[in-house]
This record gives structure tokens, C-alpha cells and sequence, in this order.
């Protein structure tokens, strides 16, 4: 085996062309090579639940994960850890080497559009978490890159708001959240995000040295999100990684500005050093190879398990779980109980093989059982994708559509076949930079007959063309400034057309599209589809109601859509989307044994939730939403969550909720009081706390004994089936010199116990539990009170605890 190279003496070999060079990525998704030193390129690709790879494409499949949400909603490092092993299982299976995540940032506020990315109002939980993710990852040769560094905790004017926030609510709380993953799983890599922060945009921002490096020891790349690196400034500074390329604000500027004498040579060098060092870590680097052995993980099954893990339990009248055998018919309502929201939108997004539904996932678990299906509102704004089997590409006489990519003069510069009519173009070989005119071709059968409205959603002027036959054309102008929204969350231009159930119609949509700029040059997203109808919402309702009534239980999946919690915008409201708290209020009305499932991100109010026997929270539940959910509602498995995010009565209660800036500016005039913090120093009532869910067996906890670093618990599941348990510790300072909050998490653990049986459990306290930030972390002599229970609220146990 030949010697491990050394990286300074490769680094010696470079030019300093050669250096700049790597220092901006080469496409999209992934950097420069350079075969003279035996550096080949990197591929980064965006999770973080799931891993996409190079191409948005539904050729290239992957798998699908439950959401941040979820993952965080167990409470469970084991489960983060093998949920980053599984991601980068899928990263080594697609040849990518950086996962773009986990998304750390912290839940602000509820109406954050990307809410369900991030993990928790809470930065312990959310520390905690992030470390097990980033362990998992990294441990099989796949850099993971904690994101977005750092406040980033909103989407409107997200490209240029600047974030003013005080000293001690940056270290206590938001940087707080990312500190673990750095110092204790020793994180490869960091993204800098795009707001400023104080007064500095993030990737040239003091805060990527101190605390970063100086003080957490952080020896990785930080890499910029998508176009966040603006000016040569930033190359003064710890941004490492300029993405994407190739064209961005260093090139041929920055080596004239080292020639010149304006930014050191040291400071690229040590960029480069970090890349290096990044390259052998993946296996990028001749001398260095990745882990040979991998664990053999089935996926699939554990998307299932982690989604029912996941699954909290919010109200239980004796309702649930169900007994298979006893159920003979049941009514299962909603638009998301057919079309089940599996993630949220924007750069997370992952294309899976195939998605069990709520519908689908309870026929399966009840063969014997009647189950129907009643739509009862309708919850999808703008174009739907076609589903496969009512596609036929003219071409080849397959399932799925042919796409051409056109130049001016109508020549074809590329055409593909695809398998979905909702395409996103992120790199890949598309000439989209060249083209004029996309065209998207399908013979598109109806399973019904009576009138649609056929339409696409893109952005840019479109045509829309039945049997040869023009029937609209519009420019559909994008709502905003975002460009990652118009991207991902394009607006729909649709027109009626009348079909007949198996007659097909020759289905042709002509776009032209714009034309981005910079780091967005070479993309393109559009769907051809049919937009909802909307004409008689009652009769809706009460259909869903007399299937209800003809049933012995109801299942309603209540949820949001792709134009409620996406990147690129935040949510305008918490309500749920239509006329779904009108569907369950009549629905629970019609029948006593009525279950609602709730398919959302991220907290929405449930203004019924009184007058159901039981609600269920499951987030955005991946690929295995429906067998998860069936396993949950029929005791295969208890829901085994807890909300890691306070759940509001009403909006106007919750406490810190502003996403917009003024003038530019988003104030943290909260500082270090967000989530439950808030709501205790307010004094207000959520309709659930944070820590809160509910299983299917009881627990007694006793015994509670502390010191300053752990505390121990004695813990008894005095119920009559095995189960789930989370200890929640949380510290206190009654009288206090300085601003604290009412009470805040200090650490927590998982129990599973069997009927009976008890266990005596040790709880490590979080090192700055006692802390708090002074131009340092500084511990207040005195005594403190640990509380110990189920919720923030639920605690039950207290002791006392001297610091000197």
C-alpha cells in the first residue's frame, strides 16, 4: 500500500490558479478535480431527508425519509444516527459525497415555510439530534454539512434580510443548536447561509471563524448555500467553498486580488488545505479511500419504523389502537389520505420509487375489512402531476411523456423520455441556458369523464394545446422576488377541457423560458397536469359525512399542500388549507369514533380538536407514510413521539411569530426566549406543549437525583403493553441576577419497557445546562431546580442543585 499523501506537499504542487480554481464548484453539484495531485471531483447533493444526487430525475429514484419533524419528534439518537447512516447509504448507492444537511436551524416561529427541514424549537434537542445525524453520515466516508449557519430561520427576503440578534441569544440559543455537531461528531463540513447577521452577510461574517474555528476546533470546509457567496470580501474570510459554479464572484478575480496583495495567499492556501482534507475524508483524494465495509440497512423498513417512531399521539378518549379483527368497515376521508404529502417543498425535495398512502397503507393492513374512500375538500392549490398510468409517450408507446428542448429556429438541441409530468432541471446535460422553447408531450386517458382544467406550472410564457388544438396561452409571472420559489413553487396557468373516462387526448404544452442569472442559469422546473375543481365543496362534505355515518370508525388526514410550507416563502397563516376544519367538525359530528390524522410539517391549529377521540400528529411521513400510519392506528407499533415544537390554540397567542422583515431588517427582539420559553414567560396556554404525546400504556416516574452534570430517574411502565417512554430533565433558577427563562431542557433519554418492569435510568445533563453567555459562558453560583417528567408543563419530580 503506497504512503498517505501529505497535503501540504500537494497543496506545494498547485498553482495559484489551480488553487482558486477548486475553490468554486465546477458545475452545480460538484467541484473542480484536478487529476495532478489525484484529486477527482466531489459531488454534494441535497438532503436532508433523503439523499437526491446529481439530477432531479424520476429515473434516478431515492428513497424517502420522514421529516425533520419526525425525526426529531422521536426524541431518539439512535434513530437520528441511523437515519444519517441510511443517508449516506444513499449517498455511497448514487456516488455523492457531502450530504447538504441536516437543516439545524431552530423553530423561531411556527409560520417559517421551512418549518419542517429543521428540527425543534429547542437548541439542546435540536444539538443533541444534529450530532447523531452528522456521526451516522460521516462514518461511512460521506461528508455532512450542518446548515444554515447560522439565524436563518425564515424565508421572506431570506437572500438579503439582515438578522439582528443579541450576543447572548447567537451563543445560548442559535449557535447553541450547531455547537455539538462540530465539537463532539466533528462535522466535515459547514454551509453558511444567506442572510446577514448584525449587519454582515453570513459567508463573510466573524461568526465563520469565532466561534467556528477558533473556539469549537472546526477543521472542515464551509461551503456557501447555492449562490450566497456575493463578493471577493468573503474570500478574507472562513468561507472556504464558493457553490455553484462555474461562474461566481471569486475566478479570475480572486487571483488577481492575491496577486495584487489585496487578500493574502495564506488565507487561499488554507482553503485549499480544508478542501484537501475534505477530499480524503471521502475518498476524493488518491491515498485515501472511503470505509470498504457498510452495514446492511433495509431502508425501506426503517423509513417505516422512524415515520411510526415519529407519529405523536396528541388526544386518546380510549379510542386507540384499533383491534384489526374487529373492524369491518372504515371510512378513510381527506385529500391527503389519497394524495399524502410525503415531504415538504423547495431543495429537500427527493424523487422516491413509490409512495404508500394513508388509503393505500390501511387496505393493506385490513384485507378483511371494507374500507372506502370519501375525498371530503379539496386541499391542492395549482397544477397536479399527471399520474403515470394515464400517460403514454407518443414516441415510444410507453407510460410517461416526451420532452424536447428546442433553439430559436425550432432545431432540437435535446429530447428525453420521462416517466412524470413534474420536472425539475438542476444540472444534468439540458441545454437549458440554450433553449427557447421546452415542449412536453403525453396522450393523457382520463379515468373519468367531465371537465378539467388542463394547465402547467412553471414560470415563463406557456401554451397549452388539446388534440393539436391551442386552448390557452399565458406568461405565468412568479409571485415575488425569490428565485428558488419561482423554481420550486411555481405559479399554474390552466384552461377547462372537457374529457371522456378512456378516450385519450393528444396533450402538448409549449414554454418559453426565462432566463436566470449566475448560479440559476441552467435551470428549469415545470408540471403538466390538471388543476382541482373547486365548483361544489358542500356536496363534498357531505359525502365524507354519510360514509362516515355508514361506518363503524372514520379516519380524516387532514394537511397542508406545496403552497403552504415550502423554501422560498413562509406560511401566511397557521389554518389549515380549505374547508378541512369544517370536513372534521361534521365529520366527528356524524361519527363519535372519529380519528384525525394530521399531514403537516409543522404546527397548524386544530380548532376541533376537543371534539374527536383521538388526533394524530405525523408530520410529512415519507415514502412509508400509509404502512407506518396503519401500524400505528392498529397497535402494531405505538405512536413513539413527542412534540419538539409548541402547538398554538390560536395564532394571535403565540408569542414569537413575526417572519418579516422591516426595512431589511428581522429583529430577535426576543433573544433568548423562543418556543415553549415564550409561551412560560407569556403565561399563555398552548393547545399542546412542547414535550407532550401520549402512547398506549402508562408510566410512573420516582426517585429523581441530580448533580451538576447527570440526573437519574426511577422509571415504571405500569401499563398493560410494552412501550415508550421519553425522560424530560429541565433546569430552573427561581431567583436569579440574570434574565433566564422559566425553565429550559437540560437533557432527556429513551425508555422502552416491558408491562411491569422497571429501570433506574442516568440522564447527561447538556454542559451548559447551568451556563449562560457574558463575553463568555458564565455559571451564576447558587441553587438550581431540576424538574423531571413527560412535557415542559408535566414534572412531576424536583430536586435541588448547589453550584458553588
Amino acid at each position: 500500500m503506497s504512503p498517505t499523501p501529505d497535503l501540504d506537499t500537494l497543496l506545494g504542487r498547485l498553482t495559484l490558479e489551480e488553487k482558486v480554481r477548486i475553490l468554486t464548484g465546477q458545475d452545480f453539484w460538484s467541484t473542480h478535480p484536478l487529476p495532478g495531485v489525484g484529486l477527482r471531483s466531489m459531488i454534494l447533493s441535497d438532503g436532508p431527508s433523503g439523499v437526491r444526487g446529481p439530477v432531479w430525475d424520476e429515473r434516478d429514484p431515492s428513497l424517502n425519509l420522514p421529516s425533520a419533524t419526525a425525526l426529531s419528534s422521536s426524541w431518539d439518537l439512535d434513530i437520528a444516527h441511523r437515519y444519517g447512516v441510511v443517508s449516506a447509504l444513499e449517498a455511497r448507492r448514487k456516488g455523492v459525497d457531502v450530504v447538504l444537511g441536516p437543516t439545524i436551524n431552530l423553530h423561531r416561529s411556527p409560520l417559517s415555510g421551512r418549518h419542517f427541514e429543521a428540527f425543534s424549537e429547542d437548541p439542546v434537542l435540536t444539538a443533541e439530534l444534529a450530532a447523531a445525524y452528522v456521526a451516522g453520515v460521516q462514518e461511512l466516508g460521506v461528508g455532512a454539512t450542518p446548515k444554515h449557519y447560522v439565524a436563518n430561520d425564515f424565508e421572506t427576503e431570506r437572500f438579503t434580510a439582515d438578522v439582528v440578534v443579541s450576543e447572548r441569544a447567537l451563543r445560548e440559543v442559535y449557535l447553541l443548536a450547531f455547537e455539538k455537531a462540530v465539537t463532539d461528531s466533528k462535522a466535515w463540513l459547514v454551509m453558511s447561509a444567506y442572510n446577514s447577521i448584525n449587519g454582515t452577510t453570513a459567508s463573510e461574517n466573524e461568526l465563520l471563524e469565532t466561534p467556528l474555528n477558533s473556539e469549537w476546533g472546526f477543521d472542515g470546509v464551509v461551503v456557501s448555500d447555492w449562490t450566497a457567496v456575493r463578493s471577493l470580501e468573503s474570500a478574507k474570510h472562513s468561507q472556504d467553498l464558493a457553490m455553484p459554479g462555474p461562474i461566481g464572484a471569486w475566478g479570475d478575480a480572486l487571483v488577481e486580488a492575491v496577486r495584487s496583495g489585496d487578500i493574502k495567499e495564506d488565507a487561499i492556501d488554507r482553503k485549499v488545505l480544508r478542501l484537501l482534507t475534505l477530499a480524503a475524508r471521502v475518498g476524493a483524494l488518491e491515498g485515501f479511500e472511503k470505509p470498504a465495509e457498510v452495514p446492511e440497512v433495509d431502508g425501506v423498513e426503517f423509513a417505516r419504523s422512524a415515520a411510526a417512531e415519529g407519529s405523536v399521539l396528541l388526544r386518546n378518549e380510549g379510542e386507540l389502537p384499533w383491534q384489526a379483527s374487529t373492524l369491518q368497515r372504515v371510512a378513510v376521508i381527506g385529500h391527503n389520505a389519497r394524495d399524502a404529502r410525503t415531504q415538504g417543498g423547495g431543495s429537500a425535495t427527493v424523487v422516491p420509487t413509490s409512495v404508500v398512502s394513508p388509503l393505500d397503507g390501511l387496505r393493506a393492513a385490513l384485507p378483511e375489512a371494507e374500507v372506502t374512500y370519501s375525498i371530503g375538500t379539496i386541499v391542492q392549490e395549482g397544477v397536479a402531476e399527471l399520474p403515470l398510468s394515464t400517460m403514454t409517450n407518443p414516441a415510444t408507446g410507453q407510460p410517461g411523456a416526451r420532452v424536447r428542448f428546442l433553439a430559436a429556429d425550432g432545431a432540437e438541441l435535446f429530447t428525453e423520455d420521462r416517466f412524470s409530468s413534474a420536472l425539475v432541471y438542476l444540472g444534468g446535460k439540458a441545454p437549458i441556458g440554450d433553449t427557447s422553447v421546452f415542449e412536453f408531450r403525453t396522450t393523457y386517458t382520463p379515468a373519468e369523464s367531465g371537465s378539467i382544467r388542463l394547465g402547467f406550472a412553471s414560470v415563463g410564457r406557456g401554451r397549452i394545446y388539446a388534440d393539436g388544438k391551442l386552448l390557452r396561452e399565458d406568461t405565468a409571472v412568479p409571485v415575488g422576488t425569490d428565485l428558488g420559489a419561482a423554481l420550486l413553487s411555481p405559479p399554474s396557468v390552466s384552461t377547462p377541457l372537457d374529457v371522456i373516462a378512456g378516450q385519450p387526448v393528444d396533450v402538448r404544452v409549449e414554454l418559453e423560458p426565462p432566463v436566470y442569472e449566475g448560479g440559476l442559469s441552467g435551470a428549469l422546473s415545470i408540471t403538466v397536469g390538471v388543476e382541482p375543481d373547486l365548483s361544489d365543496p358542500q356536496v363534498l362534505i357531505d359525502e365524507a359525512v354519510e360514509a362516515a355515518r355508514a361506518a363503524e370508525v372514520a379516519v380524516v388526514v387532514v394537511g397542508t399542500n406545496s403552497k403552504v410550507e415550502s423554501e422560498g416563502y413562509d406560511r401566511s397563516t397557521l389554518a389549515l388549507p380549505g374547508r378541512q376544519d369544517d370536513l372534521v367538525r361534521a365529520v366527528a359530528a356524524a361519527n363519535p369514533r372519529t380519528v384525525v390524522v394530521v399531514n403537516a410539517g409543522s404546527p397548524v391549529l386544530l380548532p376541533w380538536r376537543g371534539e374527536v377521540a383521538a388526533l394524530l400528529v405525523t408530520y410529512f411521513g415519507g415514502q412509508e407514510y400509509g404502512t407506518a400510519l396503519a401500524d400505528v392506528l392498529l397497535g402494531v407499533i405505538e405512536p413513539g413521539g413527542r412534540l419538539p415544537t409548541t402547538w398554538p390554540r390560536e395564532e394571535a397567542d403565540v408569542p414569537v411569530i413575526d417572519v418579516t422583515p422591516r426595512d431589511g431588517v428581522v429583529r430577535y427582539d426576543e433573544g433568548i426566549h423562543i418556543g415553549y420559553r415564550a409561551w412560560l414567560r407569556a403565561g399563555t396556554e398552548p393547545a399542546f406543549q412542547f414535550g407532550h404525546g401520549l402512547g398506549y400504556t402508562t408510566w410512573s416516574l420516582s426517585d429523581l437525583q441530580a448533580s451538576s452534570t447527570t440526573a437519574s430517574v426511577t422509571v415504571q411502565n405500569t401499563g398493560e403493553r410494552s412501550g415508550k417512554h421519553i425522560v424530560q430533565v429541565y433546569a430552573e433558577r427561581p431567583e436569579s441576577t440574570v434574565d433566564r427563562p422559566v425553565r429550559w431542557l437540560a437533557g432527556f433519554t429513551v425508555v422502552r419497557l416491558d408491562p411491569g418492569e422497571s429501570r433506574d435510568v442516568t440522564i447527561g445533563l447538556h454542559n451548559h445546562t447551568f451556563d449562560h453567555w457574558d463575553n463568555g459562558w458564565t455559571t451564576e453560583p447558587g441553587q438550581f431546580i431540576l424538574r423531571a417528567g413527560s412535557s415542559v408543563s408535566d414534572l412531576p419530580l424536583a430536586t435541588p442543585v448547589q453550584l458553588p
